[in-house]
Parts: structure tokens; C-alpha cells; sequence
């Protein structure tokens, strides 16, 4: 009975955690505190040195949970990625996960050997430990802060998530292997060692990731099952084929997003419910894992390295990740805005917690040192780029304002088929939909519900604001007819001060004759290809690109580009901009200009 009471116990507490995490949360939004610090601060509080007094050190079972949550957010982070956005991101990206990788471990050893008293293989071992960044939690922050980043910005900062994590792990395990050693010396030149196994890993899970997304691809379209299953399954898959491929020796949180990216770009049953599912299960799988990393340390033992551990994160943040990303970036012709947002974008998170713990359970003499630091590095991250993210994202201009705030959709599977799915809406009021009885040729109203009466397309007539719309849309575009469906601001900008042009225009000739803040990088670019650049599907009307005061927002897309926008300009803007184009047209100076 009595193993009987305290497996109760376990299971209250554990359920209590997830509760309290998933409620504090709700707090996090309002107040603007990065949500994954708030679960961290949750495990340490229940943990033995906090309020909670709970006594937990099992690095076992928390290495083995955090991979199985890792597999599962990085398998969704690929199935939502678009492969037609990647374009121009893969090779910057690769180059940062793996010389970066390395680049940024080195210079942290720099700084991580004289403060914490390490030797140069344990300084290595620290700048593995942090080297690798989060960046499904930059993109989520920014997001969450009504942002989306420009499409090569985001894909390069997502796709080096992907990659950075196999690298780390690799160079981590090798450190820990030869300080574990002995003689040390028996796994030949370390440098060739790096370089062909991290080659091997990544070969392996780039080869295994594909064909097991194909596999599972055919496995959802093929293999009827009961309802609800098809998202679990997914789920149980994903977590295989990363046992499987480390097993073999390969990367399986690269072999677990490739496969996430093949499913979410090819045609899938059930695609609607597998997302919405794993909505909610990559939540859950980050409370879990941080709440565990938070039970695993001690508040007494973190404060005796906090001062070096400062350092290490003060380091990391200002000099060595951007030192990494500019070398990194330099042949790829990004703007220095873009390569400092990157390096902002430096996130640090629960990879590098889960990494401290491979030391802890090869019970290295300095283990306790590695788990510390690299906790406090993820904390002063967190509370740093948590707050400031969505400002740099807007200060340096690299994000594009989201056009889809506030749009519910409710999707439903079409037995039999995979290439459209219907689509539910509801009809707000200042939608551009409304009043409207047609779609894009895309998209075919089905249905509509008007005061709890069920009408078709031809009885109802144009839609009105109550209404509820069903559409049928393929699942590829159908983020395409959100922008439909989204209220518009409540204030829009005077369009007495909006300028109409053609997407072909160049963004050079709009700076010189208006004055636009335009980038050096964008300068030769027309506004099709700089709104085709920072969007991650097709542009739409609607979208916008904001430079300093000014604002260019899509009318009309044609053949899936930009082919008719408007320059909008605030008062003084417009002001400055009538008297310059005067001058550029050899006009005298007004009376005003002449004052002024």
C-alpha cells in the first residue's frame, strides 16, 4: 500500500506542475515575461532548494524525456516550414550550425577557462554546451508580439535550429568521451574527429529524416484508422525514427525535422487534426522539460557560480554569436541589420540545459559546473532577447507586420482525398470578406449560417458580419484565405497621403525620390522581390513592409506576385518628401521651406 500512496503522490505532484506551469503561462502573456523562463522558474520553486522542497536529481530520466520532447517539437517545426521559403537560407544556415557551432565554442573557451579555473578540453566542453541556439522559441516570440520575420531571415534562424542541435550534440559527446579518457588521446586528431562525425551524423539523418517522412506520408494516406489516431501515431513515429537513427549513429533531431518537413509538404490525410494536435503536445513537451530542468537545480549551487556564468552569458550574447553569425554570413550578402537581428537572435534554451546533463551522467569531476553555467547562460537569455526580441525584430526592420492577427479557423478533414480541406470562418465585422460573394478561384464556398439557419452560397448572397462561412480550400493556401477573413485595423493610415505604384518599381528609386529608409541590401530590389524576399508563402493584399515612417502595403497580387501597392507617409513624412521632390524637379522652394 504503501508504493501504492506514494505513486499517487508522484502523479499529483506532477500533474500539479503541469497545471501550475500551464495556467502561469496566461500570467507570462499578460505581463510580457518569456513564457519558457516561467516554467523553468516553476521546476526550480517545486524543486528541493525551493518552496516546493521536492527532492529530484535523475539526470537519466530527465536526458530520456528531453530527447523524446525535442524529437516531438522538432518534427513539428518542420511540418510547419515550407519548402518554397527555404530558397536562399539553406547553405547560410547550414554554415551556422556547423562552423558556427564550433566558431562559437572556441571563443566561449576563451573566456570560460580563466573565469571558472577550467582547462582548455573543459572550456571546449562549456562553449559545445552552449553553442547551440532555440530558435522555435525566437519565432514563437516574435509571433507572439504580432510579428513575422522576413522569409529568409526567419528560414535561415529556423533551419540553423534544425542543424546546430546534431552539431553540438556531437561535439559535446566527443569532449566528454576524451576527458573521460584516460589516456585521452586515443580517438586520433580531435579536429578530423569533429569534422567526419559530425559529416556522418548529419549525412545519416538527412538520409534516414527523408525516408522515413516519405514513409510515414504513406502510411497516413494508406492505413485507414479510427478517428483521432492518425495525430498520435504521427507523434509515435517521430519519436522511433529519432531512437532509431541515433541508434545508428545519425542525427535524429535532424532525421525528426526533415521527416516533419517532408509530411508538411507533401499532400497528408488528416493534416488538420495531426497540427492541431501537435499544438498542444509540443506545449505540453515544453512544460515538461523545462519544469524537469528547473527541479534539477539548486538555487544554493547556482549562486556560487553566478558571477562567472554572467560572464560566460555576457560574452556569449555580445561577442561570440556575433562574431559566429557575421563570419558565417558574410558571403551571402545580408544586410547588417539582418546579421545583427540573427545575432540577436541567439536564443539560448532547453537544448543546452539537456546538453549539461550528458557530463552529469558520465559523472565528470567538473559536471556540476558545466550543469550551472549553462543553466544561468538559458536564464539570462530567456529574461534578455525573452523581452527584447520583438523590438530588435522591428528596429532593425527585418520582420514583416503579420497580417493574420486575430483570425479563428476551424478545419475539417475530407474523407477519401488530401488535396482540400473545408475550411470554417467566421464572418467579423471590417473583414474584407464581407459583402462579398466571391472567392479566389482557389476556394469554393460551400456553406453559409446566418442566424442559426444553414444557407447555400446562392440563397445567402453576399456575406454579412454573424456569419459563418464554410470554405473549401487546399490546406497549402489555405493561410492565403486567412487575410480574408481578418479584421482590418480600426484606425487605417489617410489615404490622402498614400502614393499607388506597380510591384516592378525599385525600392532604390522610391528612397532616392521620397526618402525612404530603405536597407543598402534592398536598394536594387523591386517591391515584388522585397516582398516576395520576407514573405514565407505567397504575398497577399493586405501585407506590409514598414521603412521608418513610411508603410507600402500590397493591393493587387498577380500570378503570385506583388503587382499593385500603395506608398503610405505620415504627415511630416509627406511633408519632407513633397519639398524634396520638388527640389529633385528643380521647382523653387515653398515660402514654409524657406522659414523652416
Amino acid at each position: 500500500m504503501g508504493s501504492v500512496v506514494v505513486s499517487n503522490i508522484v502523479l499529483l505532484v506532477v500533474a500539479a506542475l503541469v497545471v501550475v506551469g500551464t495556467l502561469s503561462s496566461l500570467l507570462a502573456a499578460r505581463f510580457g515575461a518569456p513564457i519558457l523562463l516561467v516554467f523553468l522558474v516553476v521546476g526550480v520553486a517545486a524543486g528541493e532548494g525551493g518552496p516546493g522542497g521536492i527532492h529530484f536529481d535523475d539526470y537519466w530520466a530527465t536526458y530520456m524525456v528531453g530527447s523524446a520532447a525535442l524529437a516531438v517539437i522538432l518534427f513539428d517545426g518542420g511540418l510547419r516550414m515550407r519548402v518554397a521559403s527555404m530558397r536562399g537560407a539553406i547553405l547560410p544556415a547550414v554554415g551556422l550550425s556547423t562552423v558556427g557551432v564550433a566558431f562559437t565554442a572556441a571563443l566561449v573557451a576563451l573566456v570560460a577557462v580563466p573565469l571558472l579555473g577550467l582547462g582548455w578540453m573543459e572550456g571546449l566542453l562549456v562553449g559545445a554546451i552552449v553553442a547551440s541556439t532555440d530558435a522555435a522559441a525566437v519565432l514563437f516570440l516574435v509571433r507572439a508580439q504580432g510579428l513575422r520575420l522576413g522569409r529568409r531571415v526567419g528560414s535561415v534562424i529556423e533551419i540553423e535550429s534544425a542543424t546546430n542541435d546534431p552539431a553540438a550534440v556531437f561535439l559535446t559527446v566527443l569532449l566528454v568521451e576524451m576527458l573521460t579518457s584516460s589516456a585521452g588521446g586515443h580517438v586520433g586528431d580531435p579536429g578530423l574527429v569533429v569534422v567526419f562525425g559530425a559529416l556522418r551524423e548529419m549525412v545519416l539523418g538527412a538520409v534516414l529524416g527523408v525516408a522515413g517522412g516519405y514513409a510515414l506520408v504513406a502510411l497516413l494516406n494508406r492505413v485507414d484508422l479510427p478517428g483521432g489516431l492518425h495525430p498520435v501515431m504521427v507523434v509515435g513515429v517521430a519519436v522511433l525514427l529519432f531512437a532509431l537513427t541515433s541508434l545508428l549513429h545519425g542525427s535524429g533531431f535532424l532525421a525528426v525535422y526533415l521527416a516533419g518537413l517532408v509530411v508538411g509538404n507533401r499532400p497528408v490525410r488528416a493534416i488538420a487534426s495531426i497540427t492541431s494536435f501537435l499544438d498542444t503536445i509540443t506545449w505540453l513537451c515544453q512544460i515538461v522539460m523545462f519544469v524537469m530542468l528547473g527541479m534539477l537545480v539548486s538555487p544554493e549551487k547556482l549562486l556560487q557560480y553566478a558571477l562567472p556564468a554572467l560572464g560566460v552569458a555576457a560574452f556569449l550574447i555580445l561577442v561570440g554569436r556575433p562574431a559566429a553569425v557575421f563570419a558565417c554570413l558574410a558571403p551571402f550578402h545580408f544586410s547588417l541589420k539582418e546579421k545583427l537581428f540573427v545575432s540577436w537572435a541567439g536564443l539560448r534554451g532547453a537544448v543546452s540545459i539537456f546538453l549539461a546533463t550528458i557530463p552529469m551522467l558520465a559523472h565528470l569531476p567538473m559536471a556540476e559546473v558545466y550543469f550551472n553555467v549553462a543553466f544561468a547562460v538559458v536564464v539570462v537569455s530567456l529574461i534578455l532577447h525573452g523581452w527584447t526580441m520583438g523590438y530588435a525584430a522591428r528596429r532593425l526592420d527585418v520582420a514583416l507586420s503579420d497580417p493574420d492577427p486575430g483570425v479563428r479557423r476551424f478545419e475539417i478533414d475530407l474523407p477519401g482525398q488530401t488535396e482540400m480541406e473545408l475550411v470554417a470562418y467566421p464572418v467579423m465585422a471590417a473583414t474584407p470578406v464581407v459583402g462579398q460573394a466571391q472567392l479566389p478561384e482557389w476556394a469554393r464556398l460551400m456553406m453559409v449560417v446566418r442566424a442559426n439557419e444553414t444557407l447555400t452560397p446562392e440563397a445567402a448572397g453576399p456575406l454579412k458580419t454573424g456569419d459563418y462561412g464554410y470554405v473549401l480550400a487546399p490546406p497549402k493556401r489555405v493561410h492565403q484565405l486567412d487575410r480574408l477573413f481578418r479584421p482590418e485595423e480600426a484606425t487605417p493610415l489617410d489615404d490622402s497621403a498614400a502614393f499607388p505604384f506597380v510591384g516592378e518599381v525599385r525600392l532604390g528609386d522610391l528612397a532616392s525620390f521620397y526618402g525612404l529608409a530603405v536597407p543598402d541590401a534592398e536598394l536594387g530590389l523591386t517591391i515584388a522581390d522585397a516582398f516576395a524576399d520576407r514573405s514565407d508563402d505567397k504575398p497577399a493584399p493586405g501585407m506590409r513592409i514598414a521603412y521608418g515612417q513610411a508603410v507600402i502595403e500590397v493591393r493587387a497580387v498577380t500570378d503570385g506576385r506583388v503587382s499593385y501597392v500603395v506608398l503610405r507617409l505620415q504627415a511630416g513624412k509627406l511633408k519632407r518628401s513633397i519639398a524634396r521632390a520638388r527640389r529633385l524637379l528643380g521647382f523653387p522652394p515653398e515660402q514654409d521651406e524657406d522659414d523652416e
